[in-house]
């Protein structure tokens, strides 16, 4: 027999059998969301589901298009193809569109930095901006089809760069500024690329991180490069001329025309470019199309987090990740919304930052990672409670699993208790967001997420590609597929040569293995494949490694996860030495070795040193007989964590030892 709780802000029933709190939206929120039940939900979703077409048709209205498609979707699975035939402009849908309306002198953008700089760019404002600095693009030789790397921080500049590149149909690929120059030498080359848009420095816990420099190194490595626009944050004269490559962005700026039509581009126009990492831990360049990214982008940002004209949402995020590039910058604007930037991290100047901003501000809607909020919890809920942070309506969760405690910390603490808490599940290859409750319809779960978005099917498959049974786990599959999905620049690849759509034929792999449980709730366990989460970032552990390799001191290694209470993984690396003696001040010189030729992001939080590696039968590493020994020493765990981790444990061993058997 289960027991009932209510209370005035939100709904809370505890089922005395099974201890799992389930949580729904308050009558109040309900009345106004997008989706008001899950009755409502489930006819959508039906629907969606049996005439994809004429749903996604449908929705794809909503914004505008200089052509309409002939076709809304066209081939299966990889070969995919979306609005075919159709021609619009992101840049155009979020700006242009926006103007006659009383949109146009609302606030697009607000902008913070850790030094109290700050910005407001209306919707008017933003299109001036990025019509300017179109013009400077065709300029300087930039044209439809041509990539433009952008290595910058979270500054409105970012933005206006990405939708000016956007406008004219050249292909931005935005990289992380934490990214070391080596990586950011790589990129350049694998694409080729002749144009390269940057700052002079970012701001870091009260530090100036020198971009241009990183730039200028990079540059001795690369050759394609041709120009170079520096935006100019520094009030002090240049110390040096601008090289012959270089280009001051504020002058270029200043004296460019305010009009720049928008290009009609084909839905399968390339949008931006990212990149993942290889099985080999070489760099793979994945892209998103213009058409069906927009639509899916759009749709996902306003159903998901229910939002309305006069809403402000924060979703935490560098620029350079997807969910900066949907959630901070492509769905809000298409939404009409304001979005607001940060340029900081949590705890600096003080542990309050972030209470302090939501509450300067009153940001209604706060998407944010598992890693920040436990970093956040570890500093205690007094600092919350110094802020009035009564205007967030909405609670978003991205990129990590979230433990129990930590979810009801937040739902308590933050959202106040009256605040749905949508539990997002996306990745840099699906471009939106796939997995989400509507935060009207759905009840919510500490840990869980919730029902596939409108529009696209998922499952839990065992390896055999059978629907997994309640409780079970299993690997999670996306079938056939969805429109803003990635692809490659080689059109005539097949999908059975990219690894991720070759185990499930039909269906695309995400790598994640996953519980099914009942009541649509999903239970995301971790990747199986060699893909490393850590600290809200993905880092390919064989990238790790085959960096690793390429110093003189190292003969093997292996690069496996272990579970971090902070950073939800810790990396951990085990090397053989070539005659080297294995001291303190190698591990440490190993370790920013692979800062200095990745990024800090992919730092090893251990090194170890063996003899050598352990290994399997067939000669190949034994990483399962790794894992444990990265495990020695910490806390055991029990229940139900212990329960989930052994059934993830299996399914990670029965994939690797399944993984070379498939066919391609």
């Amino acid at each position: 027999m289960s027991s009932e709780t209510q209370n005035e802000k939100g709904d809370t029933f505890r089922d005395s059998n099974t201890e799992e709190d389930i949580f729904k939206a308050s009558e109040e929120f309900k009345e106004d969301a997008h989706f008001s039940s899950f009755n409502q939900y489930k006819n959508v979703y039906d629907f969606s589901v049996a005439d994809k077409e004429r749903f996604w048709s449908s929705e794809a209205r909503e914004l505008y298009w200089f052509n309409l498609w002939k076709e809304v979707k066209q081939g299966k699975a990889f070969n995919s193809r979306w609005f075919v035939g159709g021609k619009t402009n992101l840049s155009y849908n979020c700006l242009d569109r926006h103007l006659p309306t009383e949109k146009r002198n609302k606030a697009a953008i607000i902008w913070e930095s850790e030094s109290g700089e700050s910005k407001i760019l209306t919707y008017q404002l933003l299109f001036t901006q990025v019509c300017k600095f179109a013009n400077v693009l065709k300029n300087i030789g930039v044209s439809k089809g041509e990539y433009v790397i952008i290595y910058m921080g979270v500054i409105p500049e970012a933005v206006v760069a990405m939708l000016a590149c956007s406008r004219i149909g050249a292909i931005h690929s935005v990289v992380y500024s934490d990214l070391s120059s080596h990586a950011l030498a790589e990129r350049i080359n694998n694409l080729s690329c002749k144009y390269l848009i940057t700052q002079d420095f970012v701001l870091k816990k009260g530090n100036q991180v020198n971009l241009k420099s990183k730039v200028s190194d990079a540059l001795e490595n690369s050759i394609s490069i041709e120009k170079v626009i520096i935006y100019k944050r520094s009030k002090e004269p240049e110390a040096k001329p601008l090289q012959k490559k270089e280009i001051n962005w504020q002058d270029e700026i200043e004296k460019a025309p305010e009009h720049c039509e928008a290009v009609r581009l084909l839905s399968q126009h390339p949008l931006f470019s990212m990149f993942t990492n290889g099985p080999k831990g070489d760099l793979v360049n994945i892209l998103h199309l213009t058409g069906g990214y927009m639509v899916q982008s759009y749709l996902t940002a306003k159903w998901i987090f229910d939002l309305k004209g006069n809403d402000i949402i924060w979703s935490v995020s560098d620029v350079s990740w997807i969910s900066g590039h949907s959630y901070s910058i492509y769905g809000p604007l298409l939404n009409g919304v304001t979005t607001f930037l940060y340029e900081g991290v949590p705890i600096y100047p003080e542990p309050d930052k972030y209470w302090q901003l939501i509450s300067k501000y009153r940001i209604n809607i706060l998407f944010i990672n598992p890693t920040t909020i436990r970093a956040l919890l570890k500093l205690g809920s007094d600092w919350v409670f110094k802020h009035d942070i009564s205007s967030l309506r909405l609670l978003g969760i991205k990129g990590e699993t979230i433990k129990r405690d930590t979810w009801l910390w937040l739902y308590e603490n933050i959202g106040k208790q009256k605040c749905p808490i949508v539990d997002t599940w996306l990745q840099s290859e699906t471009g939106s967001v796939i997995i989400s409750p509507l935060p009207g319809a759905a009840d919510f779960k500490p840990g869980y997420t919730g029902c596939p978005f409108p529009g696209i099917e998922i499952d839990v498959v065992d390896l055999d590609g059978n629907p997994v049974e309640e409780g079970e786990g299993g690997y999670l599959i996306i079938k056939d597929s969805w429109p803003s999905m990635f692809t490659t620049e080689k059109e005539e690849k097949e999908e059975t040569s990219l690894n991720c759509w070759k185990q499930f034929k039909g269906s695309y792999f995400t790598g994640d293995a996953a519980i099914r449980e009942k009541c649509n709730f999903i239970k995301i366990l971790g990747r199986v494949d060699d893909v490393i989460k850590t600290a809200g970032s993905r880092v390919g552990g064989s990238e790790i490694e085959k960096v690793l390799l390429s110093h003189p001191s190292i003969k093997e290694a292996a690069v496996v996860k272990r579970a971090d209470e902070i950073i939800e993984n810790a990396i951990v690396a085990f090397v053989t030495l070539n005659n080297t003696e294995g001291t303190p001040l190698l591990k440490e010189e190993l370790r920013n070795y692979i800062s200095e030729k990745i990024g800090p992001i992919a730092k090893p939080d251990e090194m170890i040193f063996l003899t050598e590696l352990p290994k399997l039968e067939n000669g190949k590493t034994d990483r399962g007989l790794l894992r444990e020994k990265a495990k020695e020493g910490l806390k055991e765990l029990s229940g139900e964590e212990a329960e989930h981790q052994r059934i993830f444990e299996k399914l990670r061993e029965d994939y690797q030892s399944a993984k070379d058997g498939y066919p391609g």
